[in-house]
């Protein structure tokens, strides 16, 4: 699949010719982070960082709190690293400092080595000095501890003159386990789908940029159908995994779903469609992951307005459910809750909100019984709920909290605060 690139130089998104000639300069890396988050992991490259150039710590944070993004760049020990996994990076790029003795110290999972390599020999610093290494030799030495690695041909780099496909089965067997991105001179989908029939991911900058290679095009390219009509079923979820309904894409539906961020598919009846485009049940898309065969998608959408389903219910298979049900119809009651309701009461006195979320969570505290502490937590939940649409959040602004929280690689003692 394809893993596309955001270079920061100088507080800009910029493109580089062999790591050095200045050919783009693409501005706010913030909006074309949102664009390439829709398909997946984003590679965040801090190039002042790595050449001790100063650094643009600040804004990957930010692009960290919003996408998932691999981040390099100035890495280069144990200290560093730690901010960044804290920080919400969905895994770290480390160069000449990926070690056995610093990998071995850190999360293997959320770790890719990368490697440059010239005419299969490793160079380091700026790509200037020959090692004498072979690449296949490193990364077998490397694997124990990273979950993937980053090769990068840098005589291909930025060259849009296509990548050294035969050298990169033999990077794929000795790699195991462990991911290979291929970068350098990436240019066209089918060589996207040939990285991935052997078993590795395409890391994209230039081609991308100067619109050789399109967005939609680059990660269609993998995607096989059976069906005579060459569609994919899609899986449409809302952003806490829930299954909204079942519909079809296409090149085409994909191609304008990535581009203007909308729930766009493909009508065996009616052919492109986009959704709530006569309604007002539109649809921003989140994110598009693929299946591991490669032949169904699942869109990851917000979706505004009554619903998914023309029927005007929450999914095709009927009303929400559980919390998501409650949650929903909190937050309509912060709009219309009659005056007198008890939801109206909550809604409009804090202090009395407040009284009852302490009320209920010592109740948890104190139920034993299984059924008592179900009872107990349902309705801590409901007021926790309350304070939740009260404030304007969502429950799927939880989800991710708790998802951010998972990144961090230290913890505070959670010891109960002291009574005053």
């Amino acid at each position: 699949m394809i893993v596309p690139s955001i270079d920061l130089q100088g507080g800009q998104t910029v493109q580089l010719v062999g790591g050095e000639t200045l050919a783009i300069e693409a501005g706010d890396p913030r909006p074309i982070a949102a664009r390439f988050g829709r398909v997946g992991e984003i590679a965040v490259i801090d190039l002042d960082a790595a050449l001790g150039r100063g650094n643009h710590t600040s804004m990957i944070a930010d692009l960290c709190s919003r996408h998932d993004c691999r981040v390099g760049g100035g890495i280069r020990d144990e200290a560093t690293a730690r901010r960044w996994l804290h920080a919400g990076a969905a895994r770290i790029i480390l160069g000449t400092a990926a070690t056995p003795e610093l990998l071995g110290r850190l999360p293997k999972e959320r770790l890719i080595a990368a490697l440059d390599a010239r005419d299969g020999e490793v160079v380091t610093h700026g790509w200037t000095t020959r090692t004498g290494a072979r690449i296949e030799d490193r990364i077998r030495e490397l694997e124990p501890y990273v979950s993937g690695f980053l090769v990068t041909f840098v005589e291909r780099e930025g060259r849009l003159g296509g990548t050294a496909m035969d050298r990169v089965q033999p990077l794929v067997a000795a790699a195991g386990k462990a991911r290979v991105t291929v970068a350098g001179g990436v240019t066209t989908p089918d060589e996207i789908a040939e990285l991935d029939r052997l078993g590795a991911d395409a890391q994209v900058g230039m081609a991308l940029y100067t619109g050789r290679l399109k967005l939609g095009d680059a990660f269609a390219a993998p995607l096989v159908s059976d069906r005579a009509d060459g569609l994919w079923a899609t899986v449409v979820v809302d952003e806490r995994g829930v299954a909204l309904g079942l519909c079809w894409s296409n090149a085409e539906s994909l191609a304008l779903a990535l581009e203007t961020g909308r729930g766009v598919y493909w009508s065996r009846r009616r052919g492109l469609w986009e959704k709530g485009k006569e309604s007002s049940a539109v649809q921003e898309l989140v994110r598009v992951d693929v299946d591991c065969d490669r032949d169904a998608l699942r869109f990851t959408v917000r979706q505004h307005g009554s619903g998914f389903c023309h029927t005007g219910c929450t999914t095709c298979w009927g009303p929400a459910r559980g919390m998501d049900a409650l949650a929903v119809t909190l937050r309509q009651r912060v709009l219309d809750a009659p005056a007198g309701s008890y939801s109206r009461r909550l809604l409009d006195d804090r202090t009395l909100l407040r009284a009852k979320l302490i009320e209920e969570a010592g109740e948890l505290a104190d139920a034993t019984a299984p059924a008592h502490v179900v009872e107990e937590a349902a309705d801590l939940v409901y007021f926790a709920l309350v304070a939740l649409a009260q404030s304007g959040g969502a429950l799927s602004d939880v989800d991710k909290a708790l998802d951010r929280r998972a990144l961090r690689v230290s913890r505070r003692p959670g010891n109960a605060k002291q009574e005053s």
